[in-house]
């Protein structure tokens, strides 16, 4: 029977090391070399996704493949997801191929909006995408998803870009922000997510939350 589950039950499961759960579900990356290479994972995933019952979003690139089993609404995981995940890595280690969460990572936009103003029909005719949940999101699961901040004053830099990385990244990516030139705006809900600035106050929130409690 297949049963809902938490991110810290799927980090506690056997085979998910160098998985992470992120926006839309458990992700990884893993680094190929080849396209060919790539190819030949995606067939050998291919072939054992009907038995554990869901079908991953794949990204093929020349010099890796990223794997993203959540296919669920929101993104939330259950036990099919750990199923696959376990799969998944046995084909990977058949093949040499090693998780590297390093570059992991998945972006979403804050669209501020005044209290009573909706923007949604908008974004969502320009973008091509579709209503999910709370969220407008690509239809292809390909572009970051939207999500709708009602704020009291919008104004300038007041949307904001949510970048969510594996947990045990997060300090090292703010880290990274800073040396580039970031200002820190706000530690206050830290470490599920640090808000930063640019010099020109565009705002971005590094989140960590998600790889620890998906329940929000």
């Amino acid at each position: 029977m297949v049963e809902p589950i938490s991110a810290q039950q799927f980090h506690a499961e056997d085979a998910t090391t160098g998985w992470h759960v992120l926006y839309g579900g458990a992700q990884t990356v893993y680094p190929t070399g080849s396209f060919a290479l790539g190819v030949e994972f995606i067939r050998r995933i291919a072939s054992v996704t009907e038995a554990a019952g869901r079908e991953p979003d794949i990204d093929l690139r020349p010099e890796a493949v990223v794997v993203r089993t959540a296919s669920t609404p929101g993104g939330r995981l259950d036990t099919c997801d750990v199923d696959l995940v376990r799969r998944i890595a046995a084909i990977a280690d058949e093949l040499g191929l090693e998780p590297d969460p390093a570059r992991l990572h998945t972006i979403q936009i804050a669209i501020a909006e005044a209290e009573g103003v909706s923007t949604r029909e908008f974004w969502q005719a320009a973008l091509g995408y579709e209503s999910l949940g709370g969220f407008v999101a690509d239809p292809l699961r390909r572009g970051p998803r939207l999500w709708f901040d009602e704020i009291a004053a919008p104004g300038r830099g007041r949307t904001h870009i949510d970048v969510a990385v594996p947990n045990d990244r997060a300090r090292e990516r703010v880290t990274a922000v800073l040396d580039a030139g970031g200002r820190l705006a706000d530690d206050s809900h830290a470490p599920d997510w640090w808000t930063l600035a640019s010099p020109e106050n565009h705002g971005v929130d590094i989140a960590a939350w998600g790889d620890v409690d998906d329940t929000r």
